[in-house]
C-alpha cells in the first residue's frame, strides 16, 4: 500500500493524516515558514533554598537576592515569578514527574500522567527540525512525557547527545537505518488495516478506546516519516571537539555545564527547538569547595545554620552553570535577535521547600523568548497562583491557539509579551 493510498484509506475510516505527514516530509520548508520560537525547561529536583532566591519586593525595583545576583547581568532578560503553584499537586519528590505536566496526585496508586508542557509544542511545531525534542538528565528519568502519559526516555550522556546531533553515520549505517524505519512502517500499516478490520466490529467505549489506539498508530506513524527524511539530510558541521563525559558523579557542577553546552549547541543549530533538563541532584557530596556533606541531606536543612550555609554554596554553583548557560544563549545572534530572544527558558524546582517536602510557592524564572521582563512577579504565597496559566503563556508565545493547559485556564496576569 503505497503512502497516497495510505492517507486516502485512513480518510475512509474516519482518521486524517494528510496534512501533518506533508509538513513532516518536508523539514527545510517547514522551518522557513514559521519563527524560530523556542522553550527549555530545567528543573533542580532538590528545590532552592527560598530566602535565597524570592525577593521580598514586588515589581521592577526589586532587590536582587543572593542567588539572582548570580543573573544581574542578565536581570532585564528574565522575571521571577513567586507565589505559585500546579493545583492539586502534592507528593513530595513525587511532583517533579508533574513539573512540566501539571498532572494532579503525582503520588497516588493509580497515577496516569499527561502530556508535558514540551511535547506538546513538540507535537505542534516539531517537524521543522531534525529532532522534534530533547529530553535530558544527569540521571534517571526526566521531564518530558507524552500524550499518552508514557516518559520520554531521557538522555544523561553529552557525548551521546553529541553523536546524535552531530555525528554522521557510514553510508551502509545510515542504510541499514532508513531500512529499519520502513520496516518499522511497514508493522504500522498491518497494525493500522488490522484495527479498521476490527473497528466495524465494535460499538460504544471499545470503539472509542480503539479510536484512541488508531490515533496513537498515527503519530508513531508521523515520526517514522519524518525520521526517514531527516536521515538523508547531513547534521550540521560544528567546530568543536566531542565532549568527553565527566564519570565522577560528585563533579556534578562540571556534568551540569556539559549539558548546558549540549543545549546551547542543539539550539545554536537549530537541531531542536524543545529541550528539557533535569537537574536530579545527588545523594553523596558535590566536589564543590566549602562542601562535605551529602547535597540531598543538606536540602532537608530543617533550619539548620551550618548546613543552610553549605546548601548556599552548592545552590549558588547550580545558578552560575544557569547563568552560563544564559550568557551563552545572549551571545549567540540569529540574523539580528540573539538566540534568547527566540528562546522562553523556564527554570525553577518541583519543590517550593524541599527541606519539608512541600510543593507550594514553587520558585520560578522565566528568561527570555520575547517577554518583557525585568520584574518579580508576586502572587499570594498562602493561596496560591496557578502555574500552569504560565504555560498556557508560553505556548501562546510559540504561536499555538491554546487557552488551557491541564485543568487551568487563562494566560498569567502581569507577563506580557514584546
Amino acid at each position: 500500500m503505497n503512502g497516497h493510498s495510505r492517507r486516502t484509506f485512513l480518510r475512509a475510516s474516519g482518521i486524517a493524516v494528510g496534512l501533518p505527514l506533508l509538513e513532516a516530509l518536508q523539514p527545510a520548508r517547514a522551518a522557513e515558514a514559521a519563527p524560530r520560537r523556542r522553550l527549555v525547561a530545567v528543573n533542580v529536583a532538590l528545590g532552592l533554598h527560598a530566602p535565597n532566591i524570592a525577593p521580598q519586593r514586588a515589581g521592577r525595583d526589586y532587590e536582587l537576592t543572593p542567588y539572582l545576583q548570580v543573573l544581574k547581568e542578565r536581570r532585564d532578560d528574565f522575571t521571577f515569578i513567586s507565589g505559585v503553584s500546579h493545583p492539586g499537586v502534592g507528593g513530595g519528590h513525587f511532583s517533579s514527574k508533574s513539573f512540566l505536566t501539571a498532572a494532579k496526585h503525582p503520588n497516588s496508586a493509580g497515577f496516569k500522567n499527561s502530556i508535558s508542557l514540551d511535547q506538546l509544542a513538540a507535537e505542534k511545531l516539531g517537524a521543522a527540525t531534525r529532532f522534534s525534542s530533547l529530553s535530558l538528565t544527569l540521571g534517571g528519568p526526566g521531564l518530558s512525557w507524552s500524550r499518552a502519559g508514557v516518559e520520554i526516555p531521557a538522555e544523561s550522556r553529552p557525548s551521546r547527545v553529541f553523536q546524535r546531533l552531530f555525528l554522521e553515520g557510514k553510508p551502509a549505517e545510515k542504510a541499514r537505518q532508513v531500512q529499519r524505519l520502513q520496516d518499522g512502517k511497514s508493522v504500522l500499516d498491518l497494525v493500522a488495516a488490522k484495527a479498521v478490520r476490527l473497528r466495524g466490529k465494535l460499538s460504544g467505549r471499545d470503539r472509542r478506546k480503539l479510536d484512541q489506539y488508531f490515533a496513537a498508530v498515527r503519530e508513531a506513524e508521523q515520526r517514522l516519516v519524518k525520521a526517514q527524511a531527516w536521515e538523508k539530510l547531513p547534521k550540521p558541521n560544528v567546530k568543536v571537539d566531542p565532549p568527553r563525559d565527566q564519570p565522577d558523579r560528585a563533579r556534578m557542577i562540571e556534568r551540569i555545564d556539559l549539558m548546558y553546552d549540549m543545549m546551547h549547541l542543539a539550539l545554536e543549530t537549530d537541531s531542536t527547538r524543545f529541550l528539557t533538563f533535569f537537574d536530579t541532584g545527588m545523594n553523596a557530596v558535590p566536589a564543590i569547595r566549602g562542601v562535605d556533606t551529602d547535597y540531598h541531606m543538606l536540602s532537608h536543612h530543617a533550619k539548620d545554620p551550618v548546613k543552610i550555609s553549605q546548601l548556599t554554596v552548592v545552590e549558588t554553583a547550580v545558578m552560575s552553570a544557569f547563568a552560563r548557560f544564559l550568557n551563552k544563549l545572549a551571545d549567540s545572534s540569529e540574523e539580528g535577535p540573539t538566540l534568547l530572544d527566540q528562546t522562553m527558558v523556564l527554570f525553577g524546582s518541583n519543590l517550593g521547600n524541599a527541606s519539608s517536602h512541600d510543593t507550594r510557592n514553587m520558585p520560578i524564572i522565566l528568561a527570555g523568548g520575547g517577554f518583557r521582563h525585568g520584574q518579580h512577579l508576586a502572587f499570594d504565597r498562602k493561596s496560591n497562583y496557578a502555574l500552569p496559566k504560565l504555560f498556557v503563556s508560553m505556548l501562546r508565545r510559540l504561536g499555538l491557539e491554546v487557552d488551557q493547559f491541564a485543568s487551568t485556564q487563562g494566560t498569567m496576569d502581569g507577563l506580557q509579551m514584546i
